[in-house]
C-alpha cells in the first residue's frame, strides 16, 4: 500500500478525469463521423446526440472493462501514484499529438501503453498482468478485422434485402436505421472507453488505501467518468471527424448504418467479456469494410495505411512517455 496525502489523491483523480474528457473529445469521431459526413445531423446536434449516448451507457453496460483495467493489465498491488501519473500523462501526450494531426488513433491503447510503460518502469515485467493483457493485444488486430467483416456482410445483405425498393424509399429507411445504429455505437463507446478511466481511478484508490474492502469501482467514480467523457464528446473533435467520415471512403446512409452497426456489435461484444478494445479501431475497420463491399477502389488506401501505422506505434510511444514521466516522479 502506498499512502499519499488526500490533496495529491484529488489532483490525480482530476488528471484522470481530464484524460477521460480528452478521450471524449478525441474519440467523438467514433460516434458521429458517419452521421455528420452524410448530413443526417448537424455537427452540433451530432455531438449532443453522441454525448447523451455516452452517458446512457451508465444504465446499460456492466463494469467488466473497468475491472480489467484496474487489475488485469498491471498487478494492482504494484501500482503507485507515480505509476498512475505516468500512465495518464503518457496517454494524454499521445492523444493531444494525434488530435492535432487529425489522426484517429486509439485513446484506449494510449492509456494501456502508458500504464504498461509506467508499470514496467516501476516493477519490471513481473508487474504486467496475465490473460487480459494478451486478450487486449489480440484485440488490436481482431477488432478492426471483425468490424470490417461484419460491415461487408451487412452491406451485401441489406443491398440484397432492399433490391426491390425505390431508391428514395430505401434512403428514408436507412436514414432512420442509421440514426439508431449511431445511437447504439455512442452507447457502446461510452460503455467501453469511459470504463478505462474508472479502472485507473479505482486502482489508485485501492493502492493508496482509500478503498475499503476488496477491489471494486465506487459509484461516484462511475458517474464522474461517464459525465467527463460525455462533456468531452460535446466539445467535438472535428479534424478526426473529417478523416473518419470523408477521407477513408465516401459514406451514405446505407453504408453509414452498416459501419455503425458493425462497430457497435464489436464494441458491445468486447465489453461483455471485459476486453478494453479500441473503439477507434472497431469503427475504422467497419468504415473500410463498407468501402471494400462496394469495390476495393472505393477505399483511399493511402489514408487507411496512415491510420493503421498510428495504431502500431500508439502503445510503444505512450509507454515510452509513461515510463519517462514515472521516472520524473521518482526524483521528488
Amino acid at each position: 500500500m502506498h499512502e499519499i496525502a488526500f490533496p495529491l489523491l484529488v489532483a490525480l483523480v482530476a488528471v484522470a478525469l481530464a484524460f477521460d474528457f480528452l478521450n471524449g473529445l478525441h474519440d467523438a469521431a467514433n460516434s458521429i463521423a458517419t452521421v455528420v459526413s452524410t448530413r443526417l445531423l448537424s455537427p452540433v446536434a451530432a455531438v449532443a446526440f453522441a454525448a447523451v449516448g455516452n452517458f446512457a451507457a451508465y444504465w446499460l453496460v456492466g463494469l467488466h472493462v473497468a475491472e480489467t483495467i484496474g487489475k488485469g493489465i498491471i498487478d494492482p498491488d504494484t501500482v503507485t501514484p507515480g505509476v498512475v501519473f505516468g500512465a495518464l500523462v503518457g496517454a494524454m501526450f499521445w492523444n493531444v499529438l494525434t488530435w492535432l494531426k487529425g489522426i484517429p488513433s486509439s485513446s484506449s491503447h494510449a492509456l494501456i501503453g502508458g500504464l504498461l510503460g509506467a508499470g514496467i518502469a516501476h516493477g519490471g515485467t513481473a508487474a504486467v498482468g496475465g490473460p487480459k493483457t494478451i486478450e487486449t493485444f489480440m484485440a488490436i488486430f481482431l477488432s478492426p478485422t471483425i468490424g470490417m467483416g461484419i460491415a461487408m456482410a451487412l452491406v451485401l445483405l441489406t443491398s440484397w434485402l432492399f433490391r426491390g425498393f425505390q431508391p428514395r424509399r430505401a434512403e428514408n429507411v436507412f436514414k432512420t436505421m442509421h440514426l439508431f445504429s449511431s445511437a447504439a455505437y455512442s452507447i457502446s463507446h461510452g460503455g467501453n472507453d469511459a470504463q478505462k478511466t474508472m479502472g485507473i481511478i479505482a486502482v489508485l484508490l485501492y493502492s493508496t488505501g482509500y478503498m475499503q474492502g476488496e477491489f471494486h469501482v465506487p459509484h461516484w467514480v462511475v458517474i464522474s467518468c461517464y459525465a467527463a467523457i460525455a462533456l468531452g464528446t460535446l466539445s467535438g473533435g472535428w479534424k478526426i471527424i473529417k478523416t473518419m467520415g470523408t477521407k477513408i471512403t465516401k459514406l451514405n446512409h446505407h453504408t453509414g448504418f452498416c459501419a455503425s452497426t458493425a462497430g457497435s456489435i464489436v464494441v458491445f461484444g468486447a465489453s461483455i467479456f471485459g476486453i478494453p478494445i479500441s473503439t477507434t479501431h472497431a469503427i475504422t475497420g467497419s468504415v473500410i469494410g463498407t468501402g471494400v463491399a462496394r469495390r476495393a477502389t472505393a477505399v483511399r488506401w493511402g489514408v487507411a495505411a496512415d491510420v493503421v501505422a498510428a495504431w502500431f506505434i500508439t502503445i510503444p510511444m505512450s509507454a515510452t512517455v509513461g515510463a519517462l514521466f514515472y521516472g520524473l516522479t521518482t526524483l521528488f
